[in-house]
Parts: C-alpha cells; structure tokens; sequence
C-alpha cells in the first residue's frame, strides 16, 4: 500500500488556494455597498454610506421618513468656513440635489462629484434668528431625475 504525500511546497500551495476559495465564496455572499458622501470643512471632513439607498429607487414613505431621520454623522463649521461636498462618481453621474431640513434647496441636480458653498447659506436667519444646526441631506436621483435612489444625512453646527 502506497500512500502519496504531497511536498511541503504543493501542501501550501494547496492551503493558500483553499484560503482564496474560502474568501471569494463569502465576497459573493456580500451586498454591494451603497457609495459614499463627504462633507468637508477645513481640515475635517466625514463620510457615509447612504442611510437609504435601493437602486431601484426608494418609495415615497421611505424618503419622507429618511429625511426626518436623525442625521448619522455631523461637522461644525464657523460662518466664515467653505464647506465641501463630495459624491463618489456614480452619484453624480445620476444627478444629486442638497435638501436643507427636509426641503429641496436647489432646482436642478448637481452632475459633478465635488461642490463648495459657503457656511452663511446653511446659517441664514430664518424669521430674523439666525440657526445654530442644520440638517443637510445628500438626495441622489436616477439618471431621468424622477425617482429618489439614495440620501445621505448630514448635520452642520455653528461654531460660536
């Protein structure tokens, strides 16, 4: 009786293609995630996955109570401060519209991955009182703008 032993080097060859299997099985067990929105002031910045995406666009109950929702991540920002927008490029292939607390602030989608505004407009007074928080969500549309695909929540807070 003969038994085949494999070397040393085809037994780690054997392992390591083993490991590779292993790991695309569960990669393809995985959903995509949705792309990424930055806001930026100064040297600070942060950054998230959309808190609703469905590329098949979300449905009207959906975005009413997405934009509501708290915002995930927030940044301050003095008056005087630039702030930066960015969209990974598949958003902005589509289109993408700035809500300021829940309401449309813009007429038309933005179709390019990077924008700066100035502080001032997320600040303005409202009624004669000026704010000191704003909610400023990120609205990705499809490509023929009538459906809603993704929003990003932002809050910015004025620096005293």
């Amino acid at each position: 009786m003969t038994v085949a032993f494999l070397t040393r080097k085809r037994r780690r060859a054997a392992v390591a293609l083993g490991a590779v299997s292993a790991g695309l099985l569960v990669l393809s067990a995985c959903d995509k995630p949705s792309p990424v929105a930055t806001v930026t002031v100064g040297s600070s910045s942060v950054n998230s996955e959309a808190a609703c995406y469905d590329e098949d666009g979300l449905a009207d109950k959906e975005i009413t109570a997405c934009l509501n929702k708290k915002a995930g991540q927030s940044i301050s920002a003095d008056i005087s401060d630039k702030i930066r927008f960015g969209v990974d490029p598949e958003v902005a292939e589509k289109g993408w519209t700035i809500f300021l607390n829940g309401t449309n602030a813009e007429p038309e989608p933005f179709k390019k991955t990077y924008r700066t505004i100035p502080a001032s407009a997320f600040f303005a007074s409202q009624m004669g009182e000026s704010t000191d928080k704003t909610q400023v969500a990120i609205v990705e549309t499809n490509a023929d703008n009538k459906k809603v695909v993704g929003i990003w929540s932002f809050e910015l807070k004025k620096q005293d």
